[in-house]
C-alpha cells in the first residue's frame, strides 16, 4: 500500500467534542477566585507592582495563547495574583501548526471555531499547579508532571523529558514539545515558551489524535482515500490499531478502494479496548468482520492473515471517542 497524500478536510460536526467523558477541570476553580475581569488582557496586580501571567504572555507575544485564554475564561486565574502556576506556553507559530494539522486555516480561525470547554481542557493541560523554573525541571530528567486538566477523575500529566541543556514535554498524542525559551518570570509564577501545543486525553477524536501526530500522517490519507473519516470522528468508542508511516511504506501497493477500506477497517474495532483489557490469545473481531488475535508478550503482537504479526510499539492513546493503539505493521486481512 502506498503512502497516501495527507489531506484531510474541516470536520466542523464533530470537531473538537467537549471533553469526550472527561471531567473538565475549570482552573479557575481550581485556584483562589481572583478579583481581576475575567479578560486576559487584563490585570490584577496593583500599580507598580510585578505583572502577573496574562500582561507577562501579552507582553512576550502569545497571541494566540491570550485569545484562547479569553475564549475559555480562563483570564481571571492567570491574573490572580494569590497563584503560583508553571504555564507552557505554545507561541502563535505553535498554534498556527496546530490549526493547519486539524484543517484550519490559522490559528484565529480555530479558536473562533472551537467551543470554549474545549479551549479550557486544552489550555488547562499546559498549566502546572506550582511555580517550576527551568532548573528545577531539569533537575528531574523524565517524569510526569500532573497539569490542572482532569481526565477521567484524575489529572492528566504530561511527561517531561531533560537534560542540563534542554527540556522537552511529550503529551497525550505521544508527541514532543520543546521548551524554546524558559524562565519567563511572573508576579504569579513563571511562563516557558514552547513551540506545539500539548494535545491532551480525551478532547480530540481518533482521526483528529491521528492528524496530529506526523508519524501518522500516511494513515490519515489513507483513512479520507477510503472515506472513512466521518465514521472514526463519530460518537462512539473504537479501538484503533494504527499503522505508523514506515509500517505503509512497506504495505503492499495496488489496493482498489474497497481493498483498502477492508484493510482499514481491519484495524478497527467498535468497542474500546484499553492495553489493560486486551483478551490475549483470543479472536478479536474487527470492522471489516475478520478476526484477529493479538498475542502476549513485550510487546504484545497482533497475528493476521499474513506469516509476520504486527508489534504494538505504544498504547492508550487517548481520543474522545475511543483509543488509538500504535503498531508497526500493516494488517493484512482476506481480501
Amino acid at each position: 500500500m502506498k503512502s497516501a497524500k495527507y489531506l484531510f478536510p474541516l470536520l466542523s460536526v464533530v470537531l473538537f467534542s467537549a471533553c469526550g467523558g472527561s471531567d473538565n477541570d475549570d482552573l479557575g476553580a481550581a485556584l483562589p477566585a481572583a478579583a481581576a475581569p475575567s479578560s486576559a488582557g487584563a490585570a490584577s496586580s496593583a500599580p507598580g507592582a510585578s505583572p502577573t501571567i496574562d500582561k507577562v504572555a501579552g507582553a512576550s507575544g502569545f497571541n494566540a495563547l491570550l485569545a484562547a485564554a479569553t475564549k475559555a475564561e480562563l483570564g481571571a486565574a492567570l491574573a490572580d495574583s494569590n497563584a503560583r502556576l508553571t504555564v507552557f506556553a505554545p507561541t502563535d507559530a505553535a498554534f498556527n501548526q496546530l490549526a493547519a494539522s486539524l484543517g484550519f486555516a490559522n490559528a484565529t480561525a480555530m479558536v473562533d471555531a472551537l467551543p470554549p470547554a474545549a479551549l479550557k481542557s486544552i489550555l488547562t493541560y499546559h498549566v502546572l499547579p506550582a511555580s517550576r523554573a527551568a532548573s528545577e525541571l531539569r533537575a528531574t530528567p523524565q517524569s510526569a508532571q500532573p497539569t490542572l486538566y482532569s481526565f477521567e477523575g484524575q489529572p492528566a500529566a504530561v511527561t517531561l523529558n531533560s537534560s542540563q541543556s534542554s527540556v522537552t514535554l511529550t503529551d497525550a498524542a505521544l508527541t514532543t514539545a520543546n521548551v524554546t525559551a524558559p524562565d519567563v518570570a511572573a508576579s504569579n509564577g513563571v511562563i516557558h515558551a514552547i513551540d506545539k501545543v500539548l494535545v491532551p486525553p480525551g478532547v480530540l477524536n481518533i482521526v483528529q489524535m491521528a492528524q496530529v501526530n506526523p508519524q501518522l500522517s500516511s494513515l490519515v490519507g489513507a483513512v479520507t482515500g477510503a472515506n472513512l473519516q466521518a465514521s472514526l470522528s463519530a460518537p462512539g468508542a473504537f479501538t484503533v490499531f494504527a499503522p505508523t508511516n514506515s509500517a505503509f511504506a512497506a504495505a503492499p501497493a495496488g489496493l482498489t478502494p474497497q481493498q483498502l477500506k477492508t484493510v482499514l477497517t481491519y484495524h478497527a474495532l467498535g468497542t474500546q479496548v484499553l492495553a489493560s483489557q486486551i483478551p490475549f490469545g483470543a479472536p478479536v473481531n474487527t470492522l471489516a468482520s475478520q478476526s484477529i488475535v493479538i498475542n502476549a508478550g513485550t510487546p504484545p503482537t497482533i497475528s493476521d492473515t499474513s506469516a509476520t504479526p504486527a508489534r504494538i510499539v505504544a498504547t492508550n492513546v487517548r481520543a474522545s471517542n475511543g483509543v488509538i493503539h500504535v503498531i508497526d505493521k500493516v494488517l493484512i486481512p482476506a481480501l
